[in-house]
């Protein structure tokens, strides 16, 4: 009987998945042309529809409250569905300006990953993630550090000659976060001899940092794989 009642819930649960996947496209829809409409006829409509998503959405996670109790509250997805769902209901009392309130429902986009193959693959991923989870920690402290000495280094090469780009620590840590990500925008640049050696030496030295968390990932997502090859599982 327990199990009977388990499968029905996963059955609910799969058909709220799969009915709320338009609805959560036409909101991002809504909410990126929404303020383009105008107050007129069109806007009545579109603050009608925004009113019945966030209606349904509500609806949907005191559904899914209802099945899955705390745990369902306390996971991922569960804060997800809460950030999009209930505080459009807010959008009735504060009403249409509200655009921090409705840019929460773009979380709902999330939800997406839950159907079908994306969901286990989104499983993988997290599973993978957490595997690597002390490896991460420790390049996020790396990159801190690469950060800051980058910053405090190019300031002592350039602030005297380009006081307007390199006179503040912001101003620096803007160049070190735009020249450690290989972004490289061009417009802050150092231009002293010790500035461009200090520049690349730096680069040379975060390359590998950098890269760092791509390579943990592929080998974290590739040990998840492994198993599931030795148990004959296919598919994504």
């Amino acid at each position: 009987m327990l199990r009977q009642r388990h499968d029905d819930h996963t059955t609910v649960l799969r058909r709220l998945d799969v009915l709320s996947a338009p609805l959560i496209v036409l909101s991002a829809v809504s909410i990126a042309f929404g303020p383009d409409v105008g107050d007129g006829i069109a806007g009545a409509w579109v603050d009608r529809f925004e009113i019945a998503l966030s209606i349904l959405f509500s609806a949907e996670y005191a559904v899914r409250l209802y099945l899955g109790g705390r745990r369902y509250a306390l996971s991922f997805y569960g804060v997800i569905d809460l950030l999009a769902g209930v505080p459009g209901l807010l959008i009735l009392a504060g009403g249409h300006e509200m655009l921090a309130i409705r840019i929460l429902r773009l979380f709902r986009l999330l939800a997406l990953l839950k159907l079908g193959r994306f969901g286990r693959a989104t499983a993988r991923l997290g599973a993978a993630l957490h595997s690597v989870r002390d490896e991460f920690a420790l390049l996020a402290a790396a990159v801190g550090i690469m950060l800051f000495l980058a910053a405090i280094g190019i300031r002592h090469f350039e602030a005297e000659v380009q006081p307007e780009h390199f006179s503040t620590f912001v101003d620096c840590l803007w160049w070190a976060v735009v020249s450690l990500t290989t972004v490289g925008y061009g417009d802050v640049y150092p231009i002293t001899a010790g500035g461009k050696a200090f520049a690349a030496i730096t680069l040379l030295v975060s390359l590998g940092i950098v890269a760092a968390p791509a390579g943990l990932i592929a080998a974290a997502l590739s040990a998840q794989e492994n198993p599931r090859k030795e148990h004959g599982e296919t598919g994504p």
